[in-house]
């Protein structure tokens, strides 16, 4: 079965930095469009990147563009979210997402059919 596993997330200070990864199996990674999503308590889950399944194509939320960075290493089955000067606002549980290579980007939830368990970042003030 598919399964898409987060890890990376914690507690970081204010303008500090964190890499996240998602490792995929039970897919063709290669040919999936991976985003990277957060939802913090109370809100609704929001779109953070995403990358086309050849890595060639980024595209970001416009509350972290310049600060965090999306990758892909498809010989890894691996998506990552480099996260630098982290912001309080930036605390949620950070989901990564595969969803189809094509129209890309993909910037809505239901636009992803697989998901993993969600990493928690918590940024202090």
């Amino acid at each position: 079965q598919v399964q898409l596993v987060e890890s990376g997330g914690g507690l970081v200070q204010a303008g500090g930095s964190l890499r996240l990864s998602c490792a995929a199996s039970g897919l063709t990674f290669s040919n999936k469009q991976m985003g990277w999503f957060r939802q913090a308590p109370g809100k609704e889950r929001e779109f953070v990147a995403a990358i086309s399944w050849s890595g060639d194509m980024t595209y970001y939320a416009d509350s972290v563009k310049g600060r965090f960075t999306i990758s892909r290493d498809n010989a890894k089955n691996t998506v990552y979210l480099q996260m630098n000067s982290l912001k309080p606002e930036d605390t949620a549980v950070y989901y990564c997402a595969a969803g189809s290579r094509f129209n890309f980007p993909r910037t809505r939830a239901y636009e992803y059919g697989y998901w993993g368990q969600g990493t928690q970042v918590t940024v202090s003030s």
